[in-house]
């Protein structure tokens, strides 16, 4: 049997931004329920950050998630098995009060999971894991313990796996405590990876600026094969355009997308001008515009790390400075502060 496995979806995100949503909305009309309904698959697990704000939810939004997701799922006769993320909590110590309890009572067919448990899908049963916090901790490390199950979904905090591309995650659970398991799914961190054994399946679409260029989309898994296999989501919302006097392109695809534009060089101010009326004339979202122009080209190659994103650089700060303090510590604050930040912005 095949379950669709999706997860960090983030209704209501950037306080129920409509740029983005309309990005999302490609996503589930153009590939994920397609997809569902070629293949018929009737079981889909969620693991986690359903909804993006703990505090609340936008009314435009909530109506956006009904009709564009949750209406669909049960159009199409599928069993959603929603795992309960840190996102969806209101509480940091518990995951009593949750949006997904709250927001989805009228779905007889999304089955809420905010204890763990081992629930019964379609021919397979699973170990299911919400958010692990204070509250559910011994609870979940028992239900470990004694399970005989093959298969785990959850929202976890693991060591040693990236957040993003090329920031792993210091602090968190050891993973050696799945090690009787023969799979384990996860939501939480937004870009893909796996050790064989563990696979953190990332989010389906971009939602960041380090987002950029990492694959994208939903996954499914055969529960009697074993073989996960990742459906690509070919939209992205986030381009990066170079330019230096020698640029002979003029088209892009950037209509109702992020820019940012890299300037190595500008000699011929009147050609520039030329090429940034051009760029903004294909109707991009918003463009920022990043300027290395105080480097000798002549032999210099290009490198993505030469514009870092925000984290790289507090962490490369954070390295280079001397102080008595934990550097892991600090970057730990650092980073939980730009998350959070993000949220809110």
């Amino acid at each position: 049997m095949k379950i669709a496995l999706i997860t960090d979806t983030h209704y209501n995100f950037k306080k129920a931004n409509k740029n983005f949503h309309e990005y999302f909305e490609k996503f589930y009309e153009d590939i994920f329920f397609p997809y569902l309904e070629r293949n018929k698959i009737t079981n889909c697990i969620h693991l986690g950050d359903a909804f993006d704000n703990r505090k609340g939810v936008d009314y435009w939004a909530l109506d956006w998630a009904k009709k564009h997701v949750y209406d669909k799922f049960l159009e199409l006769g599928v069993s959603v098995y929603s795992i309960c993320g840190n996102h969806d909590t209101y509480y940091k110590n518990t995951n009593s009060v949750n949006s997904i309890d709250i927001l989805l009572n009228e779905y007889f067919n999304v089955i809420k999971i905010t204890s763990p448990k081992e629930i019964q899908v379609g021919d397979a049963e699973f170990v299911m894991l919400p958010w692990i916090n204070a509250s559910n901790q011994e609870e979940t490390f028992e239900l470990l313990e004694k399970s005989r199950l093959k298969f785990v979904c959850g929202h976890l905090e693991l060591s040693g796996f990236p957040v993003f591309p090329g920031q792993d995650q210091p602090h968190g659970m050891d993973k050696g405590i799945f090690s009787k398991f023969t799979r384990v799914f996860s939501g939480h961190y937004h870009t893909r990876s796996n050790d064989g054994k563990i696979f953190y399946l990332g989010n389906p679409y971009q939602m960041f600026w380090n987002d950029w260029n990492d694959v994208r989309g939903f996954n499914v898994f055969d529960t009697e094969t074993l073989q996960l296999e990742h459906i690509e989501n070919p939209y992205t919302i986030f381009e990066k355009i170079y330019y230096d006097d020698y640029t002979q392109s003029t088209e892009f695809d950037i209509e109702d997308k992020f820019v940012k534009l890299i300037v190595k060089s500008k000699k011929n101010q009147k050609n520039y001008d030329k090429f940034l009326d051009n760029i903004m004339s294909m109707k991009p979202l918003d463009v920022k515009i990043s300027e290395i122009l105080d480097i000798d080209d002549t032999n210099y190659q290009y490198q993505e790390s030469d514009v870092e994103d925000t984290l790289t650089t507090l962490n490369s700060y954070i390295e280079e400075s001397e102080f008595d303090l934990d550097k892991s510590i600090a970057k730990k604050i650092i980073k939980d502060v730009y998350l959070e930040a993000m949220e809110i912005e």
